[in-house]
């Protein structure tokens, strides 16, 4: 059963860092093609991409380019979001995704991603 778990969640404060990881499992991150993305939703707002990651490309939303990296390991079947330089209006609830196949390249649209974890909350207060 293909299931993807975020953690790594938690307090921290304004320039502070923090690790996420998306842990897959049901399918290989080594031999698997599709993108994965990391997401978030901060009360009130809409859902919005952050960064994703495929065979093909890395993508970094603006708000969050030379911030934050993304990253997987294969022999963990695992994602990273790393965050750096945190900020106040990073805080939300953070998802991992996994995209449709039939994209070449990840995306930051949610559409076409289909697989969603539980999400993991980033509070970022001092």
């Amino acid at each position: 059963q293909l299931q993807l778990v975020e953690s790594g969640g938690g307090l921290v404060q304004p320039g502070g860092s923090l690790r996420l990881s998306c842990g897959a499992s049901g399918f290989s991150l080594d031999t698997d093609h599709r993108g994965i993305g990391w997401f978030r939703q901060a009360p009130g707002k809409e859902r919005e991409g952050v960064a994703c990651i495929s065979s093909a490309n890395t993508l970094y939303e603006d708000s969050v380019k030379g911030r934050f990296t993304i990253s997987r390991d294969s022999a963990k079947n695992t994602v990273y979001l790393q965050m750096n330089s945190l900020k106040p209006e990073d805080t939300a609830v953070y998802f991992c995704a996994l995209q449709t196949p039939k994209y070449a390249y990840c995306s930051t649209y949610d559409h076409e991603y289909v697989y969603w974890g539980q999400g993991t909350q980033v509070t970022v207060s001092s």
